[in-house]
């Protein structure tokens, strides 16, 4: 039995922890509402019964949460595939690092793909700054959520990482639970899949032996999820306008709104890609250079996967050549496309106050639907130089 009585601040809720906070969010307000929405077929007073009833995480998992992310797919997205589920194997643990394109939705996708091929499912890391109430924590903290507490000094960061990283290789080296970690902090807002060097550094942190040993055996497993609509497009344009004129400071239930746009926002095709895991050879090539090197290989060897595995849509083509004022990739659309993505994009420039810029806003929001088709070819790039562009 491994001791975690050191990670309580940071640990997802016991069982028995679950089913307390659970048995109070069932007297949610507007919990029948949420019913409703979510279980049209069932009587308004189920999704109350049924959190009354559990027991355990696993339970709340198959009888609420999975059925609420099919409904999520079954009702804002048009189709919804993924691949390379034999790169994940049910007898050993792995760090999920993933592309990170909506706050709720990405680690429950991947979630309901795991269930679904009797794969057990990973604990989620999340930022504490999501927690703005009790409801909140009492729901995310049941779905095996991992506290990444943020907003602190540079000392207590320093702490709080070092408690994170020997939490997340705990949990792997012993075999308890594989963990999903987005590649950088917060979701990518301009389109480029890019991961955070610090994230490396931190992972590194608790690793006992020499740094080949420490990255192999977190059995590195890189993730990219491709959403045809983006979640909360327009509203990460209007972050990236503002935030260019002064600190950009979240409004009180900015983060809550974003959480609902995102899942309720009809989201097109939806393809989840699970890539290869970082291999010895990878990891012994990069253990060979200078320190910081060293973490800018493996950034990289999970960035190619990332990238590689992120699949384009019309949307995206459409954009690049919006963008770059040509007809690049014309061929993989036609006129209707175009005519759809502008009309898209114009009326979702309309649902921000006039006073933000509306070119800055345009354009930030092309490049978000661009920037994907623009590392591809920097990847590809990059293999023909043999230089590193990204």
């Amino acid at each position: 039995m491994i001791e975690l009585s050191e990670f309580e601040s940071i640990s997802p809720y016991t069982d028995e922890e679950a089913a307390e906070a659970l048995s109070k969010l069932a007297e949610f307000p507007l919990l029948s509402q949420v019913s409703r929405q979510f279980f049209p077929n069932e009587e308004p007073d189920f999704l109350k019964k049924v959190l009354k009833s559990v027991k355990t995480i696993d339970e709340f998992q198959v009888l609420v949460m999975q059925k609420v992310v099919r409904w999520v797919i079954e009702n804002t997205a048009k189709n919804f595939s993924y691949d390379g589920i034999s790169n994940i194997s049910a007898d050993r643990k792995f760090l999920a690092l993933s592309n990170h394109r909506d706050i709720i939705l990405d680690p429950a996708i991947t979630q309901l793909i795991l269930y679904n091929n009797g794969i057990p499912m990973t604990e989620i890391a999340v930022g504490d700054n999501l927690i703005t109430n009790k409801t909140i924590e009492w729901l995310i903290r049941s779905n095996r959520m991992i506290k990444v507490v943020r907003g602190i000094s540079a000392r207590e960061l320093y702490l709080s990482s070092q408690l994170l990283s020997k939490y997340i290789r705990l949990n792997i080296t012993e075999q308890r639970s594989s963990i999903w970690l987005a590649q950088r902090q917060g979701r990518t807002k301009n389109g480029y899949d890019i991961t955070e060097q610090g994230l490396l550094k931190m992972l590194d942190m608790s690793g006992q032996a020499d740094f080949q040993t420490n990255f192999e055996e977190l059995n590195i497993t890189p993730l990219s999820i491709s959403y045809e609509y983006e979640p909360c497009d327009i509203l990460k344009a209007r972050e990236l306008v503002i935030s260019r004129k002064r600190k950009y400071v979240k409004a009180e239930g900015e983060d809550f709104n974003s959480i609902v746009t995102g899942i309720m926002q009809q989201k097109g095709n939806i393809h989840m890609n699970i890539g290869t895991p970082l291999t010895s050879d990878e990891i012994a090539a990069a253990a060979l250079c200078d320190k910081n090197d060293r973490y800018q290989l493996i950034r990289h060897a999970v960035d190619q996967r990332v990238i590689d595995g992120y699949k384009l849509w019309k949307n995206n083509y459409v954009a690049y050549d919006i963008a770059n004022q040509g007809y690049k990739y014309s061929h993989l659309y036609e006129p209707a496309d175009v005519e759809a993505f502008v009309t898209y994009m114009e009326h979702q420039l309309d649902t921000i106050e006039p006073e933000v810029n509306r070119e800055d806003l345009r354009r930030i929001f092309i490049d978000i639907y661009a920037n994907p088709v623009f590392t591809k070819e920097l990847l590809e790039k990059e293999r023909r130089t043999g230089n590193i562009l990204l």
